[in-house]
């Protein structure tokens, strides 16, 4: 019992029992509160930036060969598309069906507007005026400004550039990529540190929460945290199960296989926590390097599927709860919207709130300051949005690598068995300066 309490998680939980607390007992205190669960966001906000620029530059400069980067990177693109279209769908599917905010009864007049000043200014950078905006919108005033503005897709322009300049660089380039890869070793670890912030933030949140609605507010959002978790596990195991078997895997021994990673996830929401362990493990399945190098980081923005069920799910979630009809025209809105804005995201917390207030902001039909209603129960719910954006990009790299070509199949199914095997020689882990020729012949 003393090690779950000293654990992330079991503080979270006992965040969370004093913020119900507070918020019964204190109530004008709790509201007060609330500037705790904005701070947080806003410390795991600074740092998806440079997160994003350095595994996606590591990535791309791994690989050595730009051809091969194109035609994988062409494959996973359609497969991100594809795969989260789907987790979309879902979402809308589980929300009118089970209606999990119908009853809550919320005036949108009495929500407060300041709630969403943290995030209004970010979430209208996502939005825009049409399709031609949004592209025009990707490419930074300059790289400097992408950084300083946080927008995620700018940087992710630059970043594949800059990657791409760098392979072509060859040896000389090769001192760059080990100082980014350096880099992100520290961003991740500055993230880590972050994150033990996670109770207050939870405090901060319910406690607004309790104190502003009251406890009977808890048992519809209950019901959708429930709801989001049962559609995880739905997406992951019969979607992703699915996937797996075409490519010829299992996805439990997958699961099994990424176990400790996973844990981590769950302790901390956080995916990134364990980017360098899971790259490492694709690989050691004799996944080639320069797949795994461009699809992981790549994911990390375009194939987000357990947060592409968050937004549809949560949007019409804020529309029952605030008594808001929707329309058939809205619902493709919807589904339409997210298809953008869901890939403006990374898969930390923090970014799902700015992405759903894009969402939103771009839908009149639903009032966008019904977010507040959602912020209390997001760090929970970001536990499943972690794990399922996670198991998708794995899944997404083992098939990719499938669909190229790119992975040892004897050597993956017996380390997905739990044999022990020996590294990886060179052969199959071209370095960023000196390509191999065999795999570029075999393509």
């Amino acid at each position: 019992m003393l090690r779950f309490f000293n654990s992330l998680f079991g503080r979270v939980i006992l965040a969370l029992i004093a913020g119900v607390a507070i918020g019964l007992l204190w109530p004008d205190t709790a509201v007060q509160l609330k500037p705790l669960g904005d701070g947080f966001i806003k410390l795991i906000k600074m740092l998806i930036p440079l997160i994003v620029f350095c595994v996606v530059v590591h990535g791309i400069a791994g690989t050595g060969d730009l051809q091969r980067v194109g035609r994988v990177g062409v494959k996973s693109l359609i497969y991100f598309e594809v795969v989260t279209t789907i987790a979309l769908v879902l979402g809308l599917v589980l929300a009118f069906w089970f209606e999990p905010g119908v009853g809550m009864n919320v005036d949108p007049k009495a929500l407060d507007p300041k709630a969403m000043g943290a995030y209004a200014e970010n979430a209208s950078k996502l939005t825009g005026g049409g399709f031609s905006d949004f592209l025009l919108k990707l490419i930074p005033t300059t790289a400097v400004s992408a950084f300083a503005n946080g927008d995620v897709l700018q940087v992710l322009l630059f970043s594949i550039v800059f990657g791409c300049a760098l392979a072509l660089m060859g040896e000389r380039g090769a001192r760059v990529t080990g100082l980014i890869e350096d880099l992100s070793h520290v961003l991740f670890k500055t993230m880590g540190l972050i994150i033990k912030l996670a109770p207050l933030g939870v405090l901060g949140a319910i406690a607004f929460t309790v104190g502003k609605y009251g406890i009977g507010s808890l048992k519809q959002l209950g019901m959708l945290v429930v709801l989001f978790y049962a559609a995880v596990v739905i997406f992951v195991v019969v979607v992703l199960g699915l996937i797996m078997r075409f490519s010829g895997f299992s996805l439990f021994k997958l699961l099994r296989y990424l176990r400790e990673e996973l844990a981590v996830v769950f302790a901390t929401t956080s995916s990134d926590s364990v980017l360098p362990q899971i790259m490492a493990k694709l690989k050691h399945m004799g996944i080639r390097d320069s797949t795994v190098g461009l699809v992981i980081p790549t994911g990390y923005s375009f194939n987000l599927d357990a947060f592409s069920i968050y937004i549809t799910l949560a949007a019409v979630f804020i529309a029952q709860a605030t008594n808001t009809p929707i329309t058939m025209t809205d619902l493709l809105t919807i589904l339409a919207i997210s298809l953008v804005t869901s890939k403006g995201a990374h898969g930390v917390p923090g970014s799902a709130i700015v992405v759903l207030a894009a969402t939103l902001h771009a839908i009149p039909a639903i009032p966008a300051i019904g977010l507040v209603l959602v912020l209390s129960v997001d760090w929970f719910m970001g536990i499943a949005r972690a794990l399922g954006n996670l198991i998708g990009n794995c899944v997404a790299t083992v098939a990719i690598a499938a669909w190229e070509g790119d992975i040892d199949r004897d050597r993956a199914h017996a380390v997905l068995d739990g044999q022990s095997l020996p590294p990886l020689q060179p052969p199959l882990q071209p370095s960023p300066a000196q390509p191999q020729p065999a795999p570029q012949s075999a393509a």
